[in-house]
């Protein structure tokens, strides 16, 4: 018997359809049934970019196509999305039903590459994985099939300096946009050039084009992206350094820019060392100026502010951000929660990142993507002072129930907008910090 999960923090494979939407001036086109595209947006809010959610062109399959396939469906579908949307590059996305019937997508896609339009399909039937698998198979059939069409202008790891940069999964990370404009900015800090493909700060399809080009590539994850750095590696020979969870904070960044520059140099990138060792304690020295500026205030409102936090969240924020209220705002991760389903043969490993981050304390972790089922277990718990509650809208009335401070930092999230925020780097930490104390205060009357 098939065991239902309760408020599931992820969506079905076609929710990677977001990936492409974060693509400036791509468009997803889905090969699947009505719903699909208005569940996808209904999860996410506020996601639609250049033509996603409601926007995105969907071949609508019903009976029909069930019975006769929807092959010749898709087919006009495409050809009417060039007539009407100014793209790019243009990714069909199939849903459960096309995945069912077996309808021969290649073949269609095909037909347009041979008249040189910008086009690549990608399998993500929902019932074969969620989104954050599906972000990969779709990065992947965008380098397979686009980007290895401009190999010959961008010769592989020919640019010492540039690097790919895989981090957030876009909207998935309701905070993706500042996030990657933030390693972005700090990379170049560093003296390298960054190719980080999704927002309005990448360069569009013409960076995509550039990935080959890349001396390595940065995975900043526990494992999700992870198909995308060894299909690299594979294919152009780029070495990856990765780093296992968000540095946030003056802690982990450092430790995040350090091992970066050291990377950089076993890869001969020709950094000037001494100037990017400026730059990390240029940004160090400003990021606890304001620790100390905030010193006053912790001294005189330490009784009336949380003292423990249980985090809802995907692997790389529990391990990131225990590691931040830890050592940098004196709050006490607790019972930690990873939600977002992670394979078995990672959990070891990130079990220890999170240890890692105490020799004095154990820090309990579960992984379990039933949100539900870690409600009812965080309701049975009970700590002394006062607690806060880092997850998404849905533990909102939880943290109510249990009178603890709440920030919404997940997805879903009804109660909070986001557009540029980030929560990495030193600028990342300082924000938090702001979001976590500013909700506290807020409760005072």
């Amino acid at each position: 018997m098939a065991a239902l999960i309760e408020q599931e923090r992820y969506t079905c494979a076609i929710g990677a359809l977001q990936t492409v939407v974060a693509i400036p001036r791509a468009v997803p086109i889905l090969h699947s049934g009505p719903g699909c595209g208005t569940m996808i947006k209904g999860f996410f809010e506020r996601s639609s970019g250049y033509a996603g959610g409601d926007t995105s062109p969907c071949t609508n399959f019903s009976e029909r196509e069930v019975v006769f396939g929807g092959t010749d469906r898709l087919r006009s579908i495409i050809k009417n999305t060039y007539k009407v949307l100014d793209t790019d590059l243009q990714v069909v996305v199939t849903g459960c039903t096309a995945g069912i019937v077996g309808d021969d997508v290649a073949s269609v896609t095909d037909e347009f590459l041979e008249e040189g339009k910008p086009i690549v399909h990608v399998e993500t039937s929902g019932f074969k994985s969620n989104n954050y698998v599906s972000h990969s198979a779709v990065v992947n059939a965008i380098i397979d099939q686009y980007v290895s069409r401009f190999e010959a202008e961008n010769p592989a790891r020919s640019e010492k300096k540039l690097v790919n940069l895989f981090a957030s999964v876009p909207y998935q990370d309701q905070f993706w946009k500042g996030n990657l404009k933030e390693y972005k900015r700090l990379l170049e800090g560093l003296g390298l050039q960054v190719n980080i493909l999704f927002s309005a700060h990448s360069g569009g399809v013409k960076e995509w084009q550039t990935i080959p080009k890349a001396n390595f590539n940065i995975l900043v994850s526990p494992w999700y992206g992870e198909p995308i750095v060894k299909h690299l590696f594979q294919k152009y020979q780029q070495p990856w350094f990765q780093f296992h969870y968000l540095p946030i904070g003056g802690n982990e960044t450092n430790r995040f820019l350090n091992a970066v520059l050291a990377f950089a140099k076993e890869q001969d990138a020709g950094l000037d060392e001494e100037k990017a060792q400026h730059f990390i304690k240029e940004e160090e020295t400003a990021y606890y100026e304001e620790l100390d500026n905030l010193a006053t205030f912790l001294l005189e409102f330490r009784y009336g502010l949380p003292n423990h936090a249980h985090i809802l969240h995907d692997a790389g924020y529990v391990a990131g951000l225990t590691r931040f209220l830890l050592h940098e705002t004196g709050v006490i991760p607790k019972e930690q929660f990873i939600v977002d389903n992670v394979p078995e043969k990672y959990q070891n490993q990130i079990r220890a990142d999170i240890q890692a981050a105490s020799d004095k304390r154990e820090i309990p972790v579960y992984f379990n993507p039933d949100a539900g089922a870690v409600q009812d277990q965080i309701r049975n718990l009970h700590h002394a002072g006062r607690g806060l509650i880092l997850g998404s809208g849905w533990d909102k009335e939880l943290a109510k129930e249990k009178e603890y401070d709440f920030l919404s930092i997940a997805c879903p999230t009804p109660y909070r907008i986001v557009l540029t925020t980030n929560y990495i780097g030193y600028t990342g930490g300082l924000r938090l910090i702001e979001d976590i104390y500013n909700t506290a205060l807020a409760s005072y009357q």
